[in-house]
């Protein structure tokens, strides 16, 4: 395995693999640990000497996986532009690469399918992606392949509020959802009779969104820029300057009527 310094890209490899493949490494080492929508899976592949550990052609190790598929909301790709079809969009919904291929693996990675797409599938004009600044996230990976970035808060609107049953430093935030399916909704006063003690609250980050437009032949991409639905922001976002206010909610005693506790 090469130091970690930049990337030997000669011994770089795109190809497409089977959704199951794709499936595996994402599940297994990607921080969400979940599948996901896949119309495109490719793998990245590293030339080296052949081992145990050689999956497929003697001399090339499967070292990441990077799936797109379309958006599911059909909202979300109809948004990007009024000349690019929501077919003709693709997302990028997981990227995952192991560590010690060199620091710019994953842009290099990431640029190399591009030009699968352009090839196997000129079809997809535009792509979208998002990045999760609650997962400490502001989307450098995109930044470093020039991807656009929209401050688009009426296409991302806030989240609901995740909560935490701890107190700072130690927060550990309980997702909307989670919140609704154990305490049947998160309002606050129904909070403060469920649980019962105590808590903490947050607005969840907005998450960051990215495009990119495929096609190299100028007219076409000035074409597609000239007619995109939103402003282009001139600067990348900075999710050190972004963190929402935390509310401690104190809970009185009248406040509780099943009285959960932790």
């Amino acid at each position: 395995m090469p130091e970690e310094n930049f990337v030997v890209t000669s011994n770089v490899v795109i190809r497409e693999v089977t959704k199951k493949v794709a499936k595996d490494i994402i599940v297994k080492n990607h921080y969400s640990h979940r599948w996901t929508m896949c119309s495109v899976a490719l793998g990245v592949y590293y030339k080296q000497n052949s081992d145990s550990n050689v999956h497929f052609d003697a001399g090339e190790k499967l070292i990441g996986a990077i799936i797109y598929g379309h958006p599911v909301g059909r909202d979300s790709a109809a948004s990007i532009c009024t000349v690019v079809e929501p077919q003709q969009v693709f997302e990028l919904t997981r990227l995952w690469i192991a560590d010690g291929y060199g620091k710019n693996i994953e842009s290099y990675s990431l640029g190399k399918s591009f030009d699968w797409l352009r090839q196997n599938r000129p079809d997809i004009k535009c792509l979208i992606s998002y990045a999760d600044p609650e997962q400490g996230h502001s989307g450098k990976i995109y930044q470093a392949t020039n991807w656009l970035y929209q401050d688009a808060k009426e296409i991302c609107a806030y989240e609901n509020s995740v909560v935490s049953l701890n107190g700072p430093p130690n927060y550990d935030w309980i997702h909307s959802r989670t919140l609704t399916e154990k305490y049947g909704s998160n309002d606050i006063e129904n909070l403060k009779k469920t649980i019962g003690k105590t808590f903490w609250i947050k607005k969840k980050l907005k998450k960051l969104r990215y495009i990119y437009v495929l096609p190299t032949d100028k007219k076409q991409k000035k074409h597609i820029l000239k007619n995109i639905k939103h402003p282009i922001e001139t600067q990348y976002p900075d999710i050190d300057k972004m963190s929402p206010e935390i509310q401690m909610i104190e809970v009185s005693t009248t406040d509780v009527t099943t009285g959960e506790f932790f």
